[in-house]
């Protein structure tokens, strides 16, 4: 089978050629497709022979964009099989098969019937097979070939990134690049030239260019000034086909702007102005501004000003406004038309960021000159000072001359001045002033305790022009005079310990004074002359305006006294001194060892152990009802008495208690207690008492003198075996108690009762350590060591 194609402008006619290799010779115009052979030749072997492909595949081409109202033909398939009578059928599968590719069975004709975009799909893979019609046999294997959609010129180059904005700085060189723009076209760049994209400009020259092959645009001009113009619109094109009559083209705007550079000097646009400046001007306040051109923009503009020469240097000053870029003249005096009328200033302004580059075109800066004119207004009165400081003593009489303020018209008229004082509505009006004159006196009695100082602001103005005033403050001191006597600095709480010595200092007072220093302290502390001397306390002046009270005796007792009374006096050192008096109150109290303070009242020993008044209720309380509970139960244990000796059947092991208390002393014939206390003196008596001995007891001298002592340990176990042993005792275990408290010690007593009387060089100090049980026996035996030692 071949397959061949028409297409008018493929280059080269393909042609699917087969080849068969037959046994034998060859018949001519046909070429036939064999299948693996066998035959035998006389005087030869069997050969088998390779079979053979029957069709080798090359690719299609087809037109894209194809616009013919008939189907576009392809190419032509052919097998060598077939001998043209319908017997071979051809078919095609694959991507496009019966939809965009059609083909004839019978004679194996492939046509498009649609129209392709090779910009959408490149090429197509197919494949094509031959069979017999009749048995649908496959004459030769399936076999795959390519149909390609061949280029034309569809598409147009495209400026995707297209409108650009870019700068450039102005007084640029010329070739300087500006930017590279690129333009895309869809066709194949690997067939002709539709692909091929020349650069041309249409709008721009001669400021700009642009290379035909790169796209690089640059200046085409020497120094291109953005003060002449600012933004250029500059078109370029790009065209295929390299540019060739026919070929598509696109283009794109690129908007081109100068950016500025500091190459324009500033420039004021007078050499000579003139201000107006009128004398009440305040100090500090702006009175003009001035402003020189600069044809820069941003920070090439920038520019400060500065004033380089006048006589008005020492009395104005400029300074640079960032926002506006202009000179603001301030006042840095007072004017005063009657002195100077006029005054001249040489004014410069500089820009502040300069280029080198550009220093030919300088100097960047420029300078004018400024005459301010004084003008003359009526001005309010003028105060000899800017304030007033006055003194005045307190106490004064009414209309006492405090002082005199001064005030004077700065015109040349020289008008009257009149004063006031300009009060609140509340202000207490403690002084006037004479409206002629400008002296101040007081209205009140003032009193330096109550308010020290005074401010108050004087006012001026004119007879002829009451409207303009002027003010001023006046400060008034009173001074002190010694009216107000010395007293305690505060209510003091004053403790002596009940075991004071004498000179012992119990506590220091200080005193206070109301008046200047001047006229308080020193302070001098002394006793009252025309009272009895107190046998009790002293006091003692500490030359520190300190005193300090000492006692006069030895020893204080609460019982007797608890509370103690000294009056004192207090002097001033003013002149004329003044002196008070006071009483101090001292309390007695209890007190350490080391002087604190324990208790000062007799209730406060109960408050010591850390009860309250409802702990102690509460306690008392308990107490009361446990005498009712033991009172109640000892009644009725006397209203029942149960008997000493339980019934015989009872052989419970029980413990026997007694309640017979005896009859006393005179009681005979109660148990004799002699043998609880002493053993040896009952020892020959071996009857319990848990039953009644018929035996006569023996006098209880007798008792003690035929018995010697004998140790407690033998005396139990004697009674405990009496106790095994008897046969009349019930059969029961019974409790025997021995109140037996062992011989007398040889030590003797140990009483205090008659230590007392002995001379003794014992240190009782360390009772203090015994805790608060012992302070009392501590304080006693520390009052008989201190009184012996005296």
């Amino acid at each position: 089978m071949k397959v061949t194609s028409t297409s008018c402008i493929c280059p080269v006619l393909v042609c699917l050629c087969f080849v068969q290799r037959c046994y034998g010779t060859a018949h001519q115009g046909s070429i036939k497709v064999t299948r693996n052979q066998t035959k035998h030749i006389e005087g030869e072997t069997e050969v088998h022979h390779r079979p053979k492909r029957g069709w080798v595949w090359n690719q299609f081409f087809v037109l894209e964009e194809h616009m013919g109202p008939d189907p576009q033909y392809v190419g032509k398939l052919h097998s060598n099989s077939d001998k043209g009578d319908g017997s071979v059928k051809y078919i095609l599968t694959g991507e496009g098969a019966g939809t965009i590719f059609i083909i004839d069975d019978t004679t194996g004709d492939i046509h498009s019937t649609k129209s392709l975009d090779r910009e959408q799909k490149t090429h197509y893979v197919l494949h094509a097979q031959a069979i017999d019609r009749r048995t649908n046999k496959p004459l030769e294997p399936e076999s795959e070939f390519i149909i390609k959609v061949q280029d034309i010129n569809d598409n147009a180059p495209k400026f995707t990134d297209g409108p650009y904005i870019v700068t450039v700085p102005e007084m640029s060189d010329m070739g300087t690049s500006v930017l590279q723009v690129t333009a895309t076209d869809a066709d194949d760049p690997t067939y002709g030239n539709s692909a091929r994209v020349v650069y041309s400009i249409l709008q721009g020259q001669p400021y700009f260019s642009v290379d035909p092959k790169t796209g690089v645009i640059r200046t085409a001009l020497h120094n291109m000034d953005r003060e002449a113009r600012e933004h250029y619109s500059v078109v370029i094109q790009a065209k295929d086909m390299a540019g060739q009559v026919g070929g598509l083209s696109g283009s794109t705007t690129v908007n081109i702007t100068l950016t500025d550079v500091n190459d324009n000097p500033p420039r004021f646009p007078q050499k000579h102005y003139q201000l107006y400046v009128p004398e009440s001007a305040q100090v500090g306040s702006a009175v003009g501004k001035i402003k020189a051109n600069d044809a820069d923009t941003g920070s090439n503009a920038d520019m400060t000003y500065s004033i380089i020469n006048g006589d008005g240097v020492g009395i104005f000053s400029i300074s640079t406004d960032k926002e506006t870029r202009e000179g603001i003249l301030s006042l840095k005096k007072p004017l005063n038309y009657e002195k100077k009328k006029s005054y001249t200033l040489n004014i410069e302004g500089a820009n502040t960021h300069l280029d080198f580059r550009f220093s030919h075109l300088g100097p960047f800066k420029d300078a004018t000159m400024l005459k301010i004119i004084v003008g003359d207004v009526d001005e309010p009165p003028l105060f000899s000072m800017p304030s007033y400081v006055m003194e005045v003593y307190e106490n004064a009489k009414i209309g006492t001359v405090v002082g005199t303020v001064l005030a004077q018209d700065p015109d040349s008229a020289n008008s009257l001045v009149r004063y006031f004082i300009d009060y609140k509505p509340e202000d207490d009006r403690f002084f006037n002033i004479d409206a002629n004159t400008g002296t101040i006196k007081t209205t009140k009695v003032l009193d330096r305790e109550e308010t020290p100082w005074y401010n108050i602001t004087v006012a001026a103005s004119e007879n002829d022009n009451p409207g303009l005033l002027s003010h001023v403050t006046v400060g008034i001191r009173v001074l002190d005079v010694n009216d107000n006597p010395p007293e305690l600095a505060r209510e003091y709480d004053i403790v002596v310990c009940e075991n004071s010595k004498p000179g012992q200092v119990i506590h220091t007072i200080s005193a206070t004074d109301k008046d200047d220093f001047a006229n308080g302290p020193r302070f001098n502390f002394f006793l009252d002359e025309h009272l009895s001397i107190n046998p009790n306390f002293t006091l003692k002046d500490n030359e520190d305006n300190t005193a300090s009270i000492l006692t006069r005796r030895r020893r204080f007792s609460r019982t007797i006294q608890d509370v103690y009374y000294l009056p004192i006096m207090i002097s001033d050192g003013g002149i004329p001194s003044l002196s008070s008096s006071s009483t101090l109150t001292i309390r007695v109290c209890a007190c350490e060892r080391d002087g604190r303070v324990r208790t000062c009242h007799a209730e406060a020993f109960l408050s010591s152990a850390g009860l309250s008044t409802g702990a102690l209720i509460a306690i008392l309380l308990c107490v009361v009802i446990l005498l009712a509970i033991v009172v109640l139960f000892i009644t009725l244990r006397r209203s029942k008495k149960e008997p000493l000796i339980i019934s015989e059947e009872d052989v419970r092991e029980n413990v026997v208690t007694y309640d017979d208390e005896g009859g006393g002393e005179e009681d005979t014939e109660a148990f004799d207690i002699t043998a609880l206390r002493n053993p040896s003196a009952a020892e020959e008596f071996k009857y319990r008492r848990d039953i009644r001995p018929e035996v006569k007891l023996a006098p209880r001298h007798q008792a003690l003198s035929t018995l010697e002592s004998i140790d407690v340990q033998e005396f139990i176990k004697q009674r405990l075996a009496e106790a095994d042993l008897d046969p009349s005792v019930p059969p029961y275990d019974s409790l025997q108690t021995y109140a037996y408290e062992g011989q007398r010690s040889e030590a003797g007593s140990i009483s205090s009762l008659d230590s007392a009387t002995t001379q003794s060089d014992q240190d009782f100090q360390y009772l203090g350590d015994w805790g608060p049980e012992f302070k009392k026996l501590a304080e006693l035996y520390g009052e008989i060591e201190s009184e012996r030692t005296t």
